[in-house]
């Protein structure tokens, strides 16, 4: 059988075949929300013009002296190139002009930004008129207080110096907080090192039941993000929901909570899986909207095997390889982030990624790297996979597979 699977949202938005073996027993597991429709750009006028808890973006604006927009970084199809001119307009409207109005990119522990990829986020019209920053997580943060549960929070200088703070980024499944998006942008968007760390251990160990994907409701980390964003004083937020092809099908905008609630309720359907795989021996787990951040895809992969084990197939096209993580990432032969190594690759699972781009750090989240295989093409994963994998392989595949989630 043939599948076509989504590829390089910034690198043309192509799309690539693999064929399986016909003797193999495969099921497609796509996001229920796979083949929604991109939402026309009136819609998404009409979403930022009849805000959800907030009065409309150029009445807030009226009177304000500078302005920042939060914007989620290359880790994300967020098609801010759409969005952000429209928030200008808003902006404008209220008296504002382009040198009371910049652009900070949330990175959290993420690499920087060339400008290469702020054109690309961003929009040509945009770098050439706007002033656009990366966010540093080491330098230049100031002290905003503690939330109740410890967490020291120190954010990123210039968002604190504007007041007027809008957001945009996308809502998709996360592997911790249960959904992206809102506060996120805050903590550990544009958050120090010291406060990231603390989030991502010291609080996230207070309650690992109610955290992970798709789990929103009670999550610790979700409610820590909120109060965090709360203490940054966010005035308006653009939340967006995707398809399959990395499309904006669904705008929520306005109020902080508000508007990231009403997001939540519509990405649970969206990336909910239409058949939830269980018990197989083989996954084929392609990484179309993080393909730089391919650990997501063997993680939720690894769960749909058998608990004996098995073996997953990472697609993971990536020009530009994993993303550098100053938290989790490798940055020597046995040394890395302050909370590196992530974790191991099990014994018994096989893992293979297939990319055009392969370079040796590609399994550096991993404290074991070398127990992976890394290949270039889909003829070199079959003959890897090998007579073990014959007659009656029961195989899934999912194609959106740093996005999609499985109800437990």
């Amino acid at each position: 059988m043939k599948f076509s699977l989504p590829q390089k949202p910034w690198h043309g938005n192509a799309f690539i075949e693999i064929e399986t073996p016909g003797d193999w027993d495969v099921e497609f597991c796509p996001m229920q929300g796979y083949d929604d429709a991109a939402l026309p750009f009136a819609e998404m006028e009409a979403a930022l013009k009849h805000p959800i808890g907030t009065p409309r973006l150029k009445d807030m604006a009226a009177g304000k002296k500078r302005a920042v927009i939060i914007f989620d970084d290359m880790t994300r199809p967020t098609r801010a190139f759409d969005i952000a001119p429209m928030v200008l307009d808003e902006l404008h409207a209220a008296g504002l002009r382009a040198d009371d109005i910049t652009f900070v990119c949330a990175l959290g522990t993420h690499g920087a930004l060339t400008m290469a990829d702020f054109r690309k986020k961003l929009g040509s019209k945009i770098i050439e008129k706007y002033r656009v920053f990366n966010h540093n997580i080491y330098e230049n943060c100031v002290d905003v207080g503690k939330t109740k549960r410890g967490t020291h929070v120190l954010f990123n200088r210039e968002v604190m110096a504007a007041d007027l703070k809008i957001g945009i980024g996308l809502v998709s499944a996360h592997i911790s907080a249960g959904f992206s998006g809102g506060g996120k942008l805050l903590l550990p968007g544009v958050a120090h090192i010291d406060t990231i760390c603390h989030f991502h251990s010291t609080d996230a160990a207070m309650d690992k039941n109610n955290t992970g994907m798709g789990c929103h409701t009670g999550n610790i980390l979700r409610e820590e993000i909120n109060e965090a964003a709360a203490m940054a004083g966010v005035d308006f937020i653009i939340n967006v929901v995707v398809n399959g092809r990395g499309e904006t099908t669904n705008i929520f905008a306005g109020d902080l909570y508000h508007a990231h609630d009403a997001a939540v309720i519509k990405a649970k359907q969206t990336y909910q899986t239409v058949n939830r795989p269980k018990d197989k021996d083989l996954v084929i787990a392609n990484v179309f909207s993080k393909p730089n951040e391919n650990l997501i895809a063997v993680l939720l992969g690894s769960s749909a095997l058998k608990s004996t084990g098995g073996t997953v197939v990472v697609i993971a096209d990536s020009p530009e390889g994993q993303v550098p993580h100053y938290l989790f990432g490798r940055f020597g032969r046995d040394y890395g982030g302050r909370l590196y190594p992530n974790g191991s690759i099990p014994l018994n699972l096989k893992l293979i990624v297939m990319t055009s781009y392969p370079d040796r750090t590609s399994l550096d989240w991993f404290a074991n790297p070398e127990s992976g295989f890394i290949v270039r093409s889909w003829p070199e994963v079959l003959d890897l996979l090998g007579p073990e994998y014959g007659s009656g392989t029961n195989v899934a595949i999912l194609p959106n597979a740093a996005m999609q989630y499985f109800i437990h």
